[in-house]
C-alpha cells in the first residue's frame, strides 16, 4: 500500500504536469524537473526516456532522455529506415510489437546473456530492474505483429522507460505510481508535441517567417502587410521536355535533388522560400538596409550557381539526367500577406515588384543568360562586386520606361 505522505506527493507532480501542460512549457524544460521530483517523491530512478513519433519531414522521433548521473538530453531521429538506432534488439520494439502496454524486466549478472543487449550497460552503471510504458494518443492502441519495421511508425502516443539501480529493483509501489503518472504526463507531452508538430509542418510548408506569423494569428483573409523585399524566381530550365521523357518517380526524385540544395542554400543566406511553382520557386529576402537584402540575394545567387554545378556532377556520376536552371532578381513593395478563398489560402507576396521579377526571369532566354538581375538590386553593389556585368537596357512589357538589366559573369 503507497504511504499518505507518497500519495499526496505523486498527487502534487500529478498537478505540477498538469499546470506546465497548460501553459506549455516545453518538454526540455519539465522533463529535467520531472525527473529530480520523482526522485524527491521517493521513486529510486536511475534513468528516464520518454520517446514519441515526431511529424515532420526530416525528424521521424524524438526522444527526452534523463539520467541521475548524466543529466537531461534531448535526441531527434532522422526519418530514415536505413537509420535504426539500436531499435531492432530493443525493449522498446518488443513493447511495440507484443500485446501488452508494459515490459518489465530484471537486470542482474546472473540473467546473462540478456534478451536486450543495452542492458549490459545498464548494468555497468548499476542498474537492477528495467520498466517500460506505452500510452497511445489514439483509439488504435496496438499495431499488428509484424507492423512496425521502422521506429518511427509506432503508434502515435508516448513509449516511457525507467530504470532503477534500488536493490531488488522497483517495488510495487514504485510501478503504480509510474502507472499513475504516465497519462498526466503523456496528456502534457501531446499538448506540448500538438504545438511542436503545428510548428514544424507550417514551417516544412509555409517556410519559417510566415508559419511564425500564421501561429501568432494573421490568419485572416486579406491580411497583408507592405514590405520591402528583394524577389528571387528560380526555374529549371528544360523542365517540359524532361516531364515527356522522365517516368513520373524519376522527374520527382529530379526535383527533390535540385531543390534539396536550392532550398537550403537560400535559407542559409536568410531567404524565406514561398512558393514551389512546379520547375520553380519564389523567395524573398527581406532587411531593413534594402542593400543587406539585395547582397544576401547576390551571395545565394552565386551559391546557386555553384550548388547546380555540384548536383549535375553527383548527377551525372550516376548516369541520372541532368539539367540547367535560370535566376531572376528585382527588390521593391509587396504586399505580403494571406490571399485566397475563404477555407483555402495561400501566404505570399503580391504586387507589381513580383511581376517585374517574373517578367525578368523570362528575359533569361532573350538575352541568353541563366541570371538576370534588375539595376534596383544590381547598381548599390557595382563598386564591389566585379563579376556584376551590364546587359544594356531592355523593354519590359508593362513597364514604360527602358531599364538596365545586370547578369553575374
Amino acid at each position: 500500500m503507497t504511504p499518505p505522505r507518497r500519495k499526496h506527493q505523486i498527487r502534487e507532480i500529478c498537478e505540477w504536469i498538469t499546470h506546465h501542460g497548460v501553459i506549455g512549457t516545453t518538454f526540455d524544460t519539465l522533463t529535467e524537473d520531472f525527473c529530480e521530483r520523482l526522485i524527491a517523491a521517493g521513486l529510486p530512478i536511475l534513468r528516464a526516456n520518454l520517446s514519441m513519433r515526431a511529424q515532420h519531414p526530416t525528424v521521424g522521433g524524438v526522444a527526452y532522455r534523463w539520467k541521475r548521473k548524466g543529466g537531461f538530453l534531448h535526441e531527434q531521429y532522422v526519418r530514415d529506415l536505413d537509420v535504426t538506432t539500436g531499435w531492432d534488439d530493443s525493449p522498446l520494439k518488443a513493447l511495440v510489437e507484443g500485446d501488452a502496454d508494459e515490459l518489465r524486466r530484471p537486470i542482474s549478472p546472473a540473467l546473462r546473456p540478456f534478451e536486450f543487449p543495452m542492458f549490459e550497460e545498464m548494468l555497468a552503471q548499476g542498474a537492477t530492474e528495467y520498466f517500460a510504458q506505452q500510452l497511445s494518443f489514439t483509439d488504435q492502441t496496438r499495431n499488428r505483429p509484424g507492423d512496425v519495421t521502422d521506429p518511427l511508425a509506432s503508434a502515435v502516443g508516448v513509449l516511457a522507460s525507467w530504470t532503477t539501480d534500488h536493490p531488488g529493483g522497483f517495488s510495487e509501489t514504485d510501478i503504480d505510481d509510474l502507472r499513475t503518472i504516465l497519462p498526466v504526463l503523456g496528456l502534457a507531452l501531446k499538448s506540448n508535441a500538438n504545438y511542436r508538430m503545428a510548428r514544424d509542418l507550417l514551417g516544412a510548408y509555409l517556410g519559417d517567417d510566415a508559419s511564425r506569423r500564421v501561429l501568432r494569428g494573421e490568419i485572416l483573409r486579406g491580411t497583408t502587410e507592405r514590405i520591402g523585399a528583394v524577389i528571387l524566381m528560380f526555374d529549371l530550365a528544360g523542365f517540359t521536355r524532361l516531364s515527356e521523357t522522365l517516368e513520373s518517380d524519376a522527374l520527382i526524385n529530379m526535383l527533390n535533388d535540385y531543390y534539396g540544395m536550392v532550398v537550403e542554400r537560400i535559407e542559409e543566406r536568410g531567404g524565406n522560400v514561398l512558393k514551389f511553382i512546379g520547375d520553380g520557386l519564389l523567395a524573398v529576402f527581406t532587411d531593413d538596409d534594402e542593400a543587406e537584402a539585395g547582397s544576401a540575394a547576390l551571395d545565394t545567387v552565386e551559391a546557386l550557381r555553384a550548388g547546380m554545378a555540384e548536383v549535375n556532377a553527383r548527377r551525372l556520376s550516376e548516369k541520372l539526367p541532368i539539367t540547367d536552371a535560370t535566376m531572376a532578381l528585382h527588390a521593391g513593395e509587396v504586399a505580403y500577406g494571406n490571399i485566397g478563398g475563404r477555407n483555402r489560402l495561400d501566404f505570399t507576396v503580391i504586387g507589381p515588384a513580383v511581376n517585374t521579377t517574373a517578367r525578368l526571369s523570362g528575359m533569361c532566354a532573350q538575352v541568353d543568360q541563366p541570371v538576370v538581375i534588375s539595376a534596383h538590386v544590381a547598381r548599390p553593389h557595382l563598386d564591389r562586386r566585379p563579376a556584376l556585368v551590364s546587359l544594356g537596357q531592355y523593354r519590359l512589357r508593362g513597364v514604360a520606361e527602358r531599364v538596365e538589366l545586370f547578369t553575374l559573369d
